[in-house]
């Protein structure tokens, strides 16, 4: 496996002639492989928004850019989008969901959330290749697929409510995330009783949450605890298997395609934000 030397020296040689020749390689993944997890508790020295009106969404979704006059230019405030984020992945991984979502739900931002420093640096990567190829095929130079997706790196387990106001989110999924085995390591999982309330609020009424693992205890866990949540109710199987969004999550994730090489479970559920009951 390459040093981190040989890992830098080569990412710089790959900007390099990307920015000569204007081409649009993808980046190889060996060259940006991390540990399979992070601790969540450590200190990662991130960056992140004061509060979501904060958040310069701009410079990860150019083509989105709302028209603002001359007093909103010189505000000093974050350029508004025409739109707000709307799809979560909670810790992406390189990419794969997004990258299969991106040319499905075209009108839709979705964010990719990874706290680990050198997959993020490939997901954003991947995703500046994409683009160009797509303009290059288009001849266009302007907009196109892919523009709709974008990576930060984040810890969703600290920092969701800066990134995201009220009722923001339509979808957030959780692919295959960090068992964490042990009973004294139960705290770091993605699902528990207060993340789940993080995820109400960032939410939208009729909104879902889409989970997936292999790990049959932990899909108990995540069921159990979701459930449990008088902000949401468990969607009828029959209904998830026929989201469109549930296949993908299936079969486009790192994950999903290495679990169905070792013919493992792939096991599904999703969950619906319930109305907030009158006041």
């Amino acid at each position: 496996m390459p040093g981190t030397a040989q890992k830098k020296d080569h990412r710089a040689k790959f900007h390099a002639a990307r920015d000569k020749h204007n081409v649009a390689q993808l980046p190889r993944k060996r060259f940006y492989r991390q540990r399979a997890h992070a601790n969540p508790f450590s200190d990662h020295a991130l960056e992140y928004p004061v509060s979501p009106a904060d958040m310069d969404w701009a410079k990860y979704y150019p083509d989105y850019v709302a028209d603002t006059d001359a007093d909103g230019a010189s505000s000093g405030r974050p350029r508004p989008l025409k739109q707000n984020v709307e799809i979560v992945d909670i810790g992406c991984g390189y990419g794969g969901l997004l990258v299969a979502l991106s040319p499905i739900l075209p009108d839709k931002l979705m964010l990719g959330l990874e706290i680990r420093s050198q997959v993020t640096a490939f997901v954003q990567e991947r995703i500046y290749a994409l683009r160009k190829q797509h303009q290059d095929k288009s001849g266009s130079g302007n907009g196109g697929t892919y523009q709709n997706a974008a990576c930060i790196r984040a810890n969703s387990m600290k920092f969701l409510p800066n990134f995201f106001r009220k009722a923001q989110l339509s979808k957030i999924f959780i692919c295959f995330p960090d068992p964490h085995f042990k009973a004294r390591k139960h705290k770091a999982r993605i699902v528990s009783a207060t993340l789940n309330s993080e995820y109400a609020f960032a939410l939208r009424p009729g909104g879902l949450v889409y989970t997936i693992t292999d790990v049959e205890a932990l899909h108990g866990w995540m069921v159990e605890h979701f459930e449990a949540h008088p902000a949401f109710e468990r969607v009828p199987e029959e209904e998830a298997e026929a989201d469109p969004c549930v296949a993908v999550m299936r079969a486009e994730t790192e994950e999903g395609k290495k679990v169905a090489r070792n013919n493992g479970l792939k096991l599904v559920a999703v969950f619906r934000r319930r109305e907030d009951p009158p006041w």
